[in-house]
């Protein structure tokens, strides 16, 4: 059982308002605890024990949720960079301390599965270049491809600008353009400048797997927990 903590604090934390503010909430009696009104910021409270305005806490627990990023969502907090994949998300979320967060990106162009959490060492063993956690893309191509790229692929591909190579990766040819890549690094860009390296352009590109994490059938903008 997790830790109790402080019930300004831990609405404060989800998102809900200032540990000042929940002082004039308890004062209007919006706020219970097991069901009773209390004037006490400072009760120590299970998050799943309270409500506001008679409706419990959204999300009380950690949070970690399979997104299905759709074309032109930007994986930033920025709201001047565009529409951002946190848009999709419940408002509330965006005052949540710790910061719900991606694990890594997926450019504007890029569609499909995004990992969202607040657990910064979650973030962080499933993006260590130490742990190759795979990655599965669905890329479709200008030129048709040809089967030479699959030991390209598999040898490791040397872009510009990099000292080393790619790591190995796999590839499967599935149509005339298009093909599956299964990879666990996470260079900038790095499918569509491994598939430039091979003198293809990538014009779609979907990622639907993420470690054990799989897409399925998943609506574009659509997102559910998967904890």
């Amino acid at each position: 059982m997790a830790a109790l903590k402080r019930l300004d604090q831990t609405l404060s934390n989800l998102g809900y308002c200032s540990r000042r503010e929940v002082r004039i909430w308890l004062r209007d009696k919006r706020i219970r605890v097991a069901g009773e009104l209390t004037k006490n910021a400072a009760l120590k409270v299970d998050p799943a024990s309270v409500t506001v305005d008679d409706k419990p806490l959204e999300h009380p627990g950690d949070i970690l949720i399979m997104l299905n990023k759709p074309l032109g969502y930007v994986c930033t907090h920025d709201s001047n960079e565009g529409q951002r994949i946190y848009d999709l998300l419940p408002e509330i979320w965006l005052g949540r301390s710790p910061q719900v967060v991606s694990v890594g990106r997926l450019d504007k162009d890029t569609t499909g599965l995004i990992l969202i959490t607040d657990q910064s060492a979650l973030v962080q063993q499933l993006t260590s270049p130490k742990k190759h956690v795979d990655k599965v893309y669905r890329v479709t191509v200008e030129e048709p491809l040809q089967p030479v790229i699959i030991e390209q692929f598999a040898q490791g591909v040397q872009l510009s600008s990099e000292p080393q190579p790619c790591l190995p990766a796999t590839l499967e040819i599935v149509a005339e353009h298009t093909a599956v890549v299964t990879l666990n690094e996470g260079k900038y860009h790095q499918v569509r400048r491994m598939f430039a390296a091979c003198g293809n352009h990538v014009v779609t590109l979907h990622r639907e797997q993420f470690g054990q994490y799989t897409l399925g059938d998943l609506a574009p903008g659509e997102w559910r927990d998967v904890i």
